[in-house]
């Protein structure tokens, strides 16, 4: 079930073209209306409800519902705005956070139907920040089980579409996220990411996404039982319809907490570049490993010849030199190991004896994240110390380049699966691949700690949406915010999917 493709192509988009309905508008600027009184905390809380009364029933991304908490929170912002008081950053904007994330009152299941009662009593850090700046937050958005897969279908929540196409994938984990995002429904989102998980779904819905630098973001919250460690590789981080609006939340969720933050007060470095033409950037269109579909090749070449006529430097294949096999192996072992404190007794066990044998010389991809899972510690340390020696090679890279442009993943949305991702087969160039393999994508940078941006750059024949992965340096997330910045007043911003952008009054 789809509409009609639509025919694109990768000449600049105005912003202003994606703003046909209020619940289009980027945060950024609803806030600006909020702030000036222009709309009313409530009314727009109530036309994003309106709109998923129409619209959600053939997504499905909001899933748990706050809607009666939500509007009186609304009605007691306005009243404060009323009264001169200032309630925040976000003055009383309306959004949505994934499923994973504690918001007091409201199940926290992972998709896992033995969490299903699992409600959570406090706030997570992140929900907490956003809360304190004014946010009001109505609702939690569709995530596949326990965060692990490429859509976003479990047991008790069902199966979320794509706004481009109801037949096929908006991503994963944060899908529901990215979907609410691109069918209007929400005006921001919180999602996390490991394996591209903020990453897939920006790119499959046409959103900006951004991963943050490891560790900039407190993950105090992101967890179906309580724990004081942050897990390795993983980050939370926001999606939202413009560049902005991703600066605009990492500037609330950002920073360590308590003695770490009175120590160590976060402080990024400023953009490296204001103006595309001043911009040094390799691109990456394919790999070997993990070989990318034509459609989304064709984006990312047009993107570079954009780049070229605007004067930037463009070095076309310019990447740090690592091997890109062992790299994947690599990062699918670490992600194992990373989640395995998540692993109940029984599971351990079943991962332990998949991985009976394996050594790291011998490792394979097929089994990779189950001997992650059982590592001894003394390795898991060994494959650390390969991890920062493979960094290096990034930190030398990037005292050439700005940031390096990739694909996001293989190909675009793909139809939706009722196959588990380690069986399951992604058509390619009019051949099947691995599904898995396009993770390679996830870890090229996420495995290193470093920064990534997503934003929209164009469609394919079918009119599905495509996003370029923006990586930069450790800590140089405002430089990849800032180029997706002007990616998008300059090349293409959000577009609305057909069949769900109706024009209304401000």
């Amino acid at each position: 079930m789809r509409d009609t493709p639509v025919e694109r192509s990768a000449k600049p988009m105005t912003a202003a073209s994606a703003q046909a309905d209020l619940a289009f508008r980027s945060a950024e600027e609803l806030v600006r209306m909020l702030r000036s009184r222009e709309i009313g905390c409530l009314e727009l809380l109530e036309h994003y409800l309106a709109r998923i009364e129409r619209y959600d029933p053939a997504i499905n991304a909001i899933v748990v519902r706050e809607f009666p908490q939500a509007r009186e929170r609304a009605a007691s912002l306005d009243g404060a705005l009323a009264h001169g008081e200032n309630i925040g950053s976000l003055c009383g904007l309306p959004m949505t956070i994934k499923e994973s994330f504690n918001l007091r009152g409201t199940p926290t299941t992972w998709g896992l139907p033995q969490f299903r009662n699992n409600v959570a009593t406090t706030n997570a850090a992140a929900v907490e920040r956003l809360v304190a700046a004014g946010a009001i937050i109505f609702g939690k958005t569709n995530v596949p089980p326990a965060l692990r897969d490429g859509q976003s279908s479990n047991e008790i929540y069902g199966r979320t579409n794509n706004p481009w196409d109801l037949g096929r994938s908006p991503g994963g984990s944060s899908g529901g996220s990215a979907a609410a995002l691109a069918a209007g429904l929400t005006g921001l989102e919180l999602g996390s990411d490991i394996g591209s998980s903020i990453r897939n779904p920006a790119h499959y819905c046409g959103v900006f996404g951004h991963k943050p630098t490891y560790g900039i973001c407190p993950q105090r919250g992101h967890t179906l039982v309580e724990t004081l460690q942050s897990v390795d590789i993983a980050v939370i981080g926001p999606l939202g319809r413009s560049a902005t609006d991703l600066e605009l939340a990492l500037s609330i969720i950002a920073g360590a907490e308590g003695p770490e933050a009175d120590a160590r007060p976060l402080s990024l470095p400023q953009a490296r570049r204001t103006e595309l033409k001043n911009f040094r950037v390799a691109l990456v269109v394919d790999d070997p490993f993990a070989e990318v579909d034509q459609a989304v090749q064709e984006r990312l070449h047009a993107l570079g010849e954009f780049l070229r006529h605007e004067g930037a430097e463009v070095a076309l294949g310019a990447r740090p030199n690592l091997d890109s096999e062992q790299l994947y192996i690599l990062y699918m072992t670490l992600i194992g190991a990373a989640a395995s404190a998540r692993l109940s007794d029984e599971q351990f066990a079943q991962l332990r004896e998949r991985a009976r044998g394996v050594t790291l010389a011998t490792r394979e991809t097929a089994i990779a994240e189950a001997f992650g899972a059982t590592l001894t510690h003394r390795d898991w340390l060994g494959l650390d110390e390969e991890r920062r020696r493979h960094g290096r090679e990034w930190r030398a890279f990037f005292e050439r380049f700005d940031l390096l442009l990739c694909p996001p993943l293989s190909t675009a949305a793909f139809p939706h699966s009722t196959v588990p991702p380690q069986q399951r087969k992604l058509l390619v160039n009019g051949h099947e691949v691995d599904f898995e393999n396009q993770l390679f994508w996830a870890g090229f940078g996420g495995m290193f700690y470093l920064p990534a941006s997503v934003a929209p750059i164009g469609f394919t024949p079918d009119g599905l949406p495509v996003g370029v992965q923006i990586i930069g340096p450790q800590f140089g997330d405002l430089t990849c915010l800032r180029f997706a910045r002007l990616l998008e007043e300059n090349y293409q911003a959000f577009v609305p999917p057909p069949g769900f952008a109706r024009r209304t009054k401000p």
